[in-house]
């Protein structure tokens, strides 16, 4: 079985300028450096597939000199702002023929090669238990409310629960998507019909989506966390 690593990273950023490789707590090219460090580390990943059309990126990426780090040039039309992520996965699976995809992001910094290794193994025992894919999740144990009132508690039985005996909810983080190739051509999507939702930790399901993730995640890995 052949685990293959789809890693996206387009030119620029709207929300955070040039988040995939400015530069952050001392590595010069940023969360791009710090993420293809962890997945060339992993055991378990035979192959990391970096898809971009930034030429910085692909000037960098062609220093790494790893045999199993592919750079795959994408086009600009499948690379703006305007692409959605169902173009994308339509082309992830163009680029992977066979074996599984593991979908992940740079911007996820503190989930390390420890951890990829762990989810994959994971995903390999779910799929023999009947789960077909799996996803990373952030798990909610918190008083939610909707438009309507609360969502995840009654207050006609307890207006205010326990926390830790509130039903949880789960939040895709997009840290990992794993699935077989053949799922994004017949299904067109990263996941399949029962994936598997596997709880990630605040710290390691950290996302940088805005300006004030990024400085937070700076400030963290200026003290090394996560990296191994």
């Amino acid at each position: 079985m052949t685990i293959t690593c789809f890693l996206p990273c387009r030119k620029g950023s709207e929300r955070v300028p040039q988040k995939n490789i400015r530069p952050i707590a001392g590595r010069e090219f940023g969360l791009l450096e710090i993420k293809l460090q962890q997945l060339l580390a992993c055991r378990r990943i035979d192959q990391v597939l970096l898809s971009t059309n930034d030429p910085d990126i692909i000037s960098y990426a062609q220093t790494v000199g790893d045999q199993k780090l592919v750079i795959r040039e994408r086009d600009d039309a499948l690379a703006s702002s305007d692409t959605s992520t169902d173009e994308l996965i339509e082309y992830a699976g163009e680029q992977v023929p066979e074996g599984d995809i593991l979908w992940t992001h740079v911007t996820s910094p503190f989930l390390n090669a420890e951890a990829y290794d762990q989810m994959i193994g994971e995903y390999l025992q779910r799929r023999e238990e009947g789960y077909d894919s799996l996803m990373s999740v952030t798990e909610i144990r918190g008083f939610l409310w909707d438009k309507s009132g609360p969502v995840n508690y009654d207050r006609a039985v307890e207006k205010w629960p326990r926390t830790q005996t509130l039903e949880p909810l789960y939040e895709v983080n997009s840290a990992v998507f794993l699935a077989p190739a053949d799922v994004y051509r017949t299904r067109a999507d990263r996941i399949g019909e029962r994936p598997f939702k596997y709880v990630l930790d605040k710290i390691q399901g950290f996302d940088i989506d805005w300006e004030d993730d990024f400085l937070i995640a700076e400030a963290m890995l200026s003290t090394g966390s996560g990296l191994t």
